[in-house]
């Protein structure tokens, strides 16, 4: 059962299986590649041959153009050189993957992006037995700890109230991809109507063939100001400051992320508010989910890598770091960063009357 190198090994171009000659997220071109998920982090425009879940393939054609994509069901195995990989549900957002490589009775884990609560969403997460895992470790802090979504929601539900009650618009940021997805899956629409910037538009009907969404207004260069006043408006970070969200006065911003959970986070961005929702594990889902797969050997990637590390070998763990070029939530906090760097701007401003 012993190789002469590891079954997964990190190399400039990316996580790679030299048995079955593939890279998994791989953050450069290369021949073939696994996707777990479709951020721009993790799905990069360059590759000869995609594979991937049948629900992300989509996906990364809209991000990434026209691309070869195989695509996969979960759990369905495919061998490649005696390599046995395959997906599982991952629950960071819709047709997010973990991938299982096994070779030779030995079996690794890569966990891409992933959350263990169930959003209503995304197909649930679900705990993988290997014994080596490569995690991500985000928010990997004690001092991340989350509430559960249905409370965030009567945060968001209260804010959009009073807005309304106000006068003024509401404005919520979240990623183009999966975090505004989740947000207007559990808006409450009794209390007004959901407009969309149009790169959020985009993403929603690509997705509205596999999911069913509330209804939702694409703000056009027809929209009228007044419309929308007592409206609420899911946007990319990167609209945050332009010109198309000051044709909106007045209005009052929000960003759901979990970097809302560091004060500072929302007043360097200049945000109204901040509502504490990740699409990531917090560390308490962290440690049960490595628990749960019965490894002992746990490889961190992004995130807080030396601190969770280190924890992890205080617990027994053969635990070690890995650099990488993933981002995490990063995007949610910096808009500039690749997460969110491909978002297309093809909104008109809306009229001003």
């Amino acid at each position: 059962m012993p190789h002469h190198k590891p079954l997964l090994q990190f190399t400039p171009q990316g996580i790679y299986c030299a048995q079955a000659d593939v890279h998994l997220d791989p953050w450069k071109p290369v021949k073939r590649a696994l996707i777990t998920h479709g951020h721009s982090d993790h799905a990069r425009w360059g590759h000869e041959h995609y594979l991937t879940h049948h629900r992300n393939a989509p996906i990364i054609r809209h991000r990434l153009g026209d691309i070869q994509v195989q695509e996969v069901a979960w759990g369905d195995p495919i061998l490649i050189n005696g390599v046995k990989f395959s997906f599982h549900p991952a629950g960071h957002i819709i047709g997010s993957s973990q991938i299982r490589v096994e070779y030779r009775g030995e079996i690794w884990v890569f966990t891409g992006d992933y959350k263990r609560e169930d959003d209503g969403l995304a197909t649930p997460y679900e705990p993988i037995r290997c014994h080596t895992l490569i995690t991500e470790c985000t928010f990997g802090l004690p001092a991340f700890k989350w509430i559960p979504q249905r409370e965030v929601f009567e945060e968001i539900h209260q804010w959009w109230r009073e807005n309304k009650d106000s006068g003024k618009t509401s404005v919520l940021f979240g990623y183009t991809l999966g975090k505004t997805q989740r947000l207007l899956k559990h808006l409450d629409q009794s209390i007004g109507k959901i407009y969309t910037h149009g790169a959020v538009e985009n993403m929603n009907e690509v997705l509205r063939h596999y999911v069913d969404l509330p209804e939702t207004t694409r703000i056009t260069k027809d929209t009228l100001k007044s419309e929308l006043i007592g409206s609420l408006v899911l946007a990319p970070p990167s609209t945050h400051g332009s010109a198309w969200i000051r044709k909106m006065v007045p209005f009052v911003t929000a960003s759901a992320s979990g970097w809302m959970a560091f004060r500072g986070a929302r007043r360097r961005r200049a945000i109204d508010r901040g509502f504490v929702m990740s699409d990531h594990c917090d560390w308490p889902s962290l440690l049960d989910c490595i628990r749960e797969t019965g490894a002992t050997k746990v490889i961190c990637t992004h995130g807080y890598t030396d601190i969770f590390s280190r924890y992890l070998r205080e617990l027994g763990y053969d635990a070690r770091t890995e650099s990488t070029q993933y981002e995490g939530e990063q995007g949610e906090l910096d808009p500039k960063i690749a997460s969110e760097s491909d978002v297309n701007d093809d909104t008109e401003f809306p009229q001003t009357a």
